[in-house]
């Protein structure tokens, strides 16, 4: 690779890396506080949409959103899927759905220092390969949704390092049919460009614009467990025909 465009890249992700680390020091004092109690997580929600601006706008990152539906008109509660090619779709996540939400992440984030915290009881944990660990994260989730809170599920279950979508996990579509709440798949279309999962070095990494797209509802009432796999179709096909129609412009 050119070194001309390597060292930017390293210098680039290396303020990104600091800004988050510098903005995560500087709010956790109130972070710590506002999940000290349940009824002050909305607060520590608000919180990270501050803080998710402060990671994106300060390395040059700006988010452009088409919304299908009206931001008023977004169903809540609902379960928001979306693509996951980069770290930048979590941070994102704040500024694209404007209803509170749990996060599901993986458990791996647990190890992180500071940033755990946001996962003690505020976002789930799930740990892959582990089914009964895995079907009390969801149930966790669907008690959330009992409650009138929406939940964000990457169902690739990990980060895509090419932008291309992979398979979809059944969690995100078995949970919206329990429940019977409606799923709102999301495209990021260009993140992996901006913040490219994979060496440090080798990887993409830079400013710019990301574009993104909150698709139309899709509705479960009346679904049924034997639905499961169409419903998982026709949000990987949402997705899937957005990046497409992105790429080939």
């Amino acid at each position: 690779m050119n070194i001309l465009l390597i060292i930017p890249r390293a210098l680039w992700k290396l303020l990104f890396i600091l800004n988050f680390v510098l903005g995560l020091i500087v709010l956790y004092p109130l972070f710590f506080v506002f999940l000290s109690k349940r009824e002050w997580f909305p607060k520590a929600f608000q919180l990270k949409k501050f803080w998710a601006r402060w990671i994106l706008h300060i390395p040059g990152i700006f988010i452009k959103v088409k919304y299908e539906t009206a931001t008023d008109k977004l169903p809540h509660p609902a379960v928001y899927c979306a693509n996951h090619s980069s770290y930048l779709d979590i941070v994102m996540s704040y500024l694209v759905i404007p209803h509170y939400y749990v996060f599901m992440g993986k458990q791996e984030l647990d190890k992180a220092p500071l940033f755990r915290i946001f996962f003690k009881e505020m976002n789930i944990l799930v740990e892959r390969g582990n089914n009964m660990a895995s079907h009390r994260a969801f149930k966790k989730a669907g008690e959330e949704i009992d409650n009138g809170n929406g939940a964000f599920i990457y169902p690739e279950a990990g980060i895509s390092s090419n932008g291309k979508l992979r398979g979809f996990k059944n969690g995100a579509f078995k949970l919206a049919i329990e429940k019977q709440v409606p799923i709102v798949p999301i495209t990021y279309l260009n993140n992996w460009r901006l913040l490219q999962n994979g060496g440090f070095f080798k990887s993409f990494g830079g400013p710019g614009l990301s574009k993104i797209v909150v698709h139309k509802p899709i509705p479960t009432k009346g679904l049924t467990e034997n639905d499961l796999v169409s419903l998982k179709t026709k949000v990987y096909e949402t997705i899937s025909k957005e990046l497409e129609k992105y790429n080939e412009d």
